[in-house]
């Protein structure tokens, strides 16, 4: 069930990125051609980097994409590595819980209260919100899975890896 929540936020999350590009694109254009601008194209670039960032998050945990420096834990040995990856998923997880709690929260108020940017548009806050919340609540139950699933590995005394090696399995499940 999460692969294909990942494929679609991704794509939502790339859809997000070439909004952007249009929209800086079309902003400039506006500016330096017919010396005008396009309406709250600050407010809705800010809204969809939170949509560009967040929502690809579930995929790249999947994808073990994260940033990583392994010089020191590269030098450990598979089993003590394979149970650093366990608990670098569960410290993840606890890090993502108040993150995720505090946007659903703010996505609440912000729905009920019926929230506006002030611009010229009247752009409504929750969209944003719900990118965020998205976002996070897919890499969560994403680092959830892979804690559980390394966890039976590494008692089971197998080695995991914090390579890429799930990309490819988890794209075929998909499929």
């Amino acid at each position: 069930m999460l692969v294909p929540l990942e494929k679609i936020l991704l794509a939502l999350g790339a859809i997000a990125v070439i909004l952007l590009g249009v929209l800086i694109t079309s902003n400039v254009i506006a500016r330096a051609v017919f010396n005008t601008f396009i309406p709250d194209a600050v407010i809705m670039v800010r809204e969809l980097m939170v949509a560009a960032i967040l929502l690809p998050l579930g995929a790249a945990t999947a994808q073990r994409a994260h940033v990583s420096v392994a010089f020191l834990t590269d030098r450990f040995p598979d089993r003590a590595r394979s149970w650093l990856i366990v608990l670098g998923s569960l410290v993840g997880m606890m890090a993502l819980a108040p993150l995720f709690y505090k946007g659903c929260l703010e996505l609440i108020k912000v729905i009920e209260r019926g929230s506006f940017f002030a611009g010229d548009l009247d752009l409504p806050k929750w969209p944003g919100n719900l990118f965020f919340v998205l976002g996070l609540g897919a890499a969560w139950l994403r680092l959830a899975e892979l804690f559980v699933r390394d966890l039976i590995v590494v008692s089971r005394g197998g080695i995991v890896s914090d390579e890429q090696q799930h990309a490819g399995d988890l794209m075929k499940e998909g499929q």
